[in-house]
């Protein structure tokens, strides 16, 4: 089964073609940093007018690099939350003409699940059940995964997401938006500990995350000690700190529901230190864990399509998807 995947929940415009859910034949991304990184954050209104100059090009290069025409297609999956809700409805009405037009079924998205279900493009997949930790600019999330379209909430956080975290106190440090990589980059030349940060909310049986008084910490520490210490190490002790709230969170959850494989997903999971610093936790625990490349980490077309395609099969139900007039997008959509 070929599905094309529409991506339009923030600042990138991305579409992509996946056969049966599994394997990428084309995925192409437009990304907007560049346009965004004058004004150090998302502006709405900018990406919802590139998103519509962009996504005709963005799914005519995907259909060409797959070598694939539009009657090809057996479904067309779209993210209809959450995100900007300008941005999202931009996908959802040219993934409906598309849908329309073609008399393919429109499959709805909602944007994490994509994140959730992105390791099932990479070779090495992990068998339900699982945990997985979703780790990106807007959300920081822990589910229980036990099969396609199974999934419960285990914490969230309850103020600001781990990735927005990133960009704030990046921003407080000076640095260029986007701030996640600048900051790690920062961070390499920094000492963890020689500060003393705060890890908030470490508590067994407490799954939520907070971040915000992990950053106003960092602020108060800037406002008070200035040229004293090096930005370099503030970088590093801000991502060491953040690295135990989401280590000690994920594993606490594995542990719970005596869980043996853990799936690491989202923007944030791009950020290496992180990432090797899980690998070597889940090792020393006898944990199997398992994060996608780079590539599927932060936001595109194969995840939607992926999880699209998951979802049309495990519904089993093709005069579901028909009703193309209908669908429409939820800002605050929930998983």
């Amino acid at each position: 089964m070929l599905i094309l995947g529409i991506e339009t929940s923030c600042d990138e415009t991305a579409a992509a073609l996946v056969k049966d859910g599994r394997e990428i034949l084309s995925n192409i991304v437009s990304s907007q940093v560049n346009i965004h990184a004058k004004y150090g954050g998302v502006v709405p209104e900018l990406a919802c007018r590139n998103h519509l100059i962009n996504i005709p090009t963005v799914i005519h290069q995907a259909m060409e690099e797959a070598n694939l025409s539009m009657n090809d297609l057996d479904g067309v999956a779209v993210t209809v939350g959450p995100g900007l809700i300008g941005a999202l409805l931009i996908g959802v009405n040219i993934a409906k003409g598309l849908a329309y037009s073609l008399r393919k079924p429109l499959i709805p998205v909602n944007h994490l699940e994509g994140h959730l279900l992105s390791i099932f493009l990479e070779k090495n997949a992990p068998d339900f059940p699982f945990v997985a930790l979703i780790i990106s600019g807007g959300h920081t999330d822990l589910y229980y995964v036990e099969d396609f379209g199974a999934y419960r909430v285990l914490g969230r956080t309850r103020d600001d997401a781990v990735g927005e975290s990133f960009d704030k106190v990046a921003r407080m440090l000076g640095l260029d938006y986007p701030g996640g990589p600048v900051l790690e980059k920062l961070a390499k030349k920094g000492t963890p500990g020689i500060i003393n940060f705060p890890r908030p909310m470490l508590a067994k049986g407490n799954l939520d995350f907070s971040f915000s008084g992990l950053k106003t910490s960092v602020r108060s520490f800037l406002s008070n000690n200035g040229v004293k210490i090096t930005k370099a190490d503030v970088a590093a002790e801000f991502q060491q700190a953040t690295l135990d709230v989401l280590s000690f969170k994920a594993f606490h959850a594995l542990e719970y529901f005596k869980c043996g494989s853990l799936v690491v997903a989202g923007g944030v999971a791009s950020n290496n230190f992180l990432r090797e610093n899980l690998i070597k936790t889940a090792q020393e625990k006898n944990i199997n864990i398992y994060i996608p490349g780079h590539n599927l980490c932060t936001d595109n077309g194969a995840i939607i399509a992926c999880a699209g395609y998951f979802r049309y099969i495990k519904n089993n139900n093709p005069e579901k998807y028909q009703n193309f007039l209908d669908l429409d997008a939820s800002g605050n959509l929930a998983l």
